[in-house]
């Protein structure tokens, strides 16, 4: 019986953990909403099929349980791919598949970008939904923990990024 008993608690206690193993990605569309019923900061993940930037992070820096967790507690987490093909609409404006060359890129990719199209980018927006911050480039775990911190709540508006840098403890 006792066996029993602790198979079942093992097995819950497992089914607890794999709740928290990968991050919990949502479209642009349903962040937005989201975060207009309950407010909450929203990380997007700029990403296209073919960058090997985009996909080390992935298999880097988004498996991290430090990471996982933060954004999961803390964020709605969008994946958008740079080069999707269908429509988006936000604050009134219908963003649309550019076509260009042998590739197009997505028009709200680029203008979250400001037209500079890097991948992997990260943007941060805040809980009105407003654009605060695109960081172009791979991060790795230990330098995406601070830049999570930072742009949650209001480091942001409160600490300059050197003296919040300086002060960051790390759960890593």
């Amino acid at each position: 019986m006792k066996k029993i008993i602790l198979v079942v608690v093992l097995t819950f206690i497992s089914l607890g953990v794999k709740a928290q193993d990968k991050v919990n990605w949502l479209s642009f569309e349903q962040a937005m909403e989201m975060s207009e019923k309950e407010p909450k900061p929203i990380l997007v993940d700029i990403y296209t099929d073919w960058c090997g930037w985009c996909k080390k992070m992935d298999k880097t820096t988004y498996k991290n349980k430090v990471i996982i967790e933060y954004i999961n507690t803390h964020y709605y987490p969008v994946k958008l791919n740079g080069e999707a093909k269908h429509d988006i609409t936000f604050q009134g404006k219908t963003f649309k598949y550019q076509a260009q060359g042998r590739r197009g890129y997505h028009q709200l990719a680029a203008a979250i970008m400001k037209g500079q199209l890097s991948y992997p980018s990260t943007a941060f927006f805040n809980t009105e939904r407003q654009l605060l911050q695109n960081v172009p480039g791979y991060l790795e775990e230990k330098r995406f923990e601070k830049i999570l911190a930072y742009f949650n709540k209001d480091n942001y508006k409160n600490t300059p990024w050197k003296e919040f840098e300086k002060n960051f403890k790390s759960a890593m």
